[in-house]
């Protein structure tokens, strides 16, 4: 043990044709077991066929491919530590947070250690009057609002699922508020990362919280996005944003998906400064219904949401439904009360659950692909339409404010035809919206399922230097292997 320890001062650069390490075989040494121990303590290791389990799928319906061993440090010290000890013996490191990803970004393709990071779970600094926060990974999004409750300030990137924002940042996660405030890419400030040797990286420099900047290469960017592919995300420094004086909400029904869609691009054109606008088609509403215990009308459906003062939101009220009616919107329903407005968006964050309750004993796959605005009722039409063509049982919700929209299919894992159908259906999509001048995933990220798509997105030349810019940060190829490339 003591000989693994003083290893991790000395692994060195090896250079790796590849970019994944070969596969493993067997089980960790007992050694090696009582390093990772030595490190956070016995309690916070664990190679229990339960606990590998339970950390090698996330919400995802690719296969669960278990960790060899978790591990739960408390702090970015003992971090680093692992990383280092781990690299220096050509273990596969993955990185875990809340396991709510939607593209296999946890399993452990080639076994390794499972960095459980919710235990570090601090706010760290919130300086109110700079609009910013540092939080650790354990953080959630839901904790952080809670936390900021009486200050004034929210953080308002919102995927639906109580994600640890840290995880949020990897994945570069969006959600029903981006039309508004823009995706986690736009709220990241700085962020702490552990590189796989070991070494401490802050991306725009330690402590520093500006607004904007034009120093040097965007390393902040560069991370946001990498899927734990790159480091280990530490702390984050994100943007927080004044909370509304004012919040109405409303849902409107449209006789068909082109109507609501229209309606979409017209609101958006005329500047109406909205802060959500999310689309369900009628089987998604039917879904949300039974449910959630709504009482809409099954329909396609527009769910929207308008910040600001009381007089600003009453002239975006009106404007936004001379629009709908003239796109033929009816059965209105306006929410101005907290609890009223909470229990709409309940039911769309819980769309996915609902969505699976239309099979149960069924797996959920959700397209991802974002297009511009322009394309959107085209491509969201066609899409409709090959889902009825494919024979497949699924729905459509999605962020239409910023042309972002999920196709949910429900298979039944044991049906290697009706998986087939998925996979091809999935691939026209994100084809279509390539043709269309959009990419493959707004927001879920690339994980096992995508690098085709990723591939034809960007190019050969666009994949040759994401493949350098991986050799260089992780020679090896041991920080989460088989994602993104």
């Amino acid at each position: 043990m003591a000989n693994l320890l003083r290893a991790t001062a000395a692994w060195g650069l090896f250079p790796c044709r590849g970019y994944c390490s070969r596969i493993r075989q067997g089980k960790l040494s007992e050694d090696f077991v009582e390093a990772l121990k030595a490190v956070v303590g016995s309690p916070r290791v664990s190679t229990a066929a339960a606990v590998l389990q339970q950390h090698g799928h996330d919400e995802s319906m690719h296969r669960c491919q278990p960790p060899d061993a978790v591990v739960w440090p408390q702090n970015v010290e003992q971090v680093s530590q692992l990383a280092a000890l781990c690299y220096s013996q050509g273990m596969p490191i993955i990185p875990f947070g809340t396991g709510t990803g939607l593209e296999g970004g946890v399993c452990a393709v080639q076994g390794g250690v499972c960095f459980n990071l919710t235990h570090m779970d601090r706010i760290l600094a919130l300086n109110t009057e700079d609009f910013s926060v540092v939080v650790e990974p354990g953080v959630t999004r839901k904790a952080l609002n809670t936390h900021l409750r009486d200050s004034g300030l929210w953080f308002p990137v919102d995927p639906g699922a109580d994600a640890s924002l840290c995880g949020m940042a990897a994945t570069g996660a969006s959600g029903t508020n981006a039309v508004r405030y823009g995706t986690i890419r736009d709220n990241v400030l700085n962020l702490e990362v552990v590189l796989p040797g070991g070494q401490l990286l802050h991306t725009a420099g330690q402590g520093r919280h500006y607004r904007k900047s034009a120093a040097g290469y965007n390393l902040t960017g560069l991370f946001v996005g990498s899927e734990g592919t790159l480091g280990l995300i530490t702390a984050a420094t994100l943007r927080l944003h004044p909370a509304p004086e004012a919040t109405v909400a409303a849902t409107c029904a449209f006789p068909s998906v082109q109507a609501a869609v229209d309606s979409t691009v017209h609101i958006l054109q005329a500047a109406v400064p909205v802060a959500r606008i999310e689309f369900l088609d009628e089987v998604m509403m039917d879904a949300c219904n039974r449910h959630s215990k709504l009482d809409c009308c099954v329909a396609p459906t527009l769910f929207l949401e308008f910040h600001g003062s009381e007089q600003a939101l009453v002239e975006q009220v009106q404007r936004t439904e001379e629009i709908t009616q003239s796109n033929g919107a009816f059965h209105f329903s306006w929410a101005k009360e907290a609890e009223e407005r909470s229990r709409l968006w309940t039911a769309r964050h819980n769309a996915w659950y609902a969505a699976l309750a239309l099979r149960p004993g069924c797996k959920g796959y959700a397209t991802d692909v974002c297009v511009p605005i322009s394309r959107l009722p085209e491509i969201l039409v066609q899409a409709k339409e090959d889902l009825k063509a494919s024979g497949l049982t699924g729905t459509i919700v999605g962020h239409v404010g910023d042309g972002n929209f999920h196709c949910i299919l429900l298979v039944d894992p044991e049906d290697t035809e009706e998986l087939r159908r998925v996979e091809a259906f999935a691939h026209r999509l994100g084809r279509r919206a390539l043709a269309l001048h959009g990419t493959c995933t707004g927001e879920h990220g690339i994980g096992l399922g995508k690098r085709q798509l990723l591939q034809e997105e960007v190019g050969a030349v666009g994949i040759e230097t994401m493949r350098q810019l991986k050799a260089t940060l992780d020679p090896r190829g041991l920080m989460n292997p088989g994602k993104v490339l």
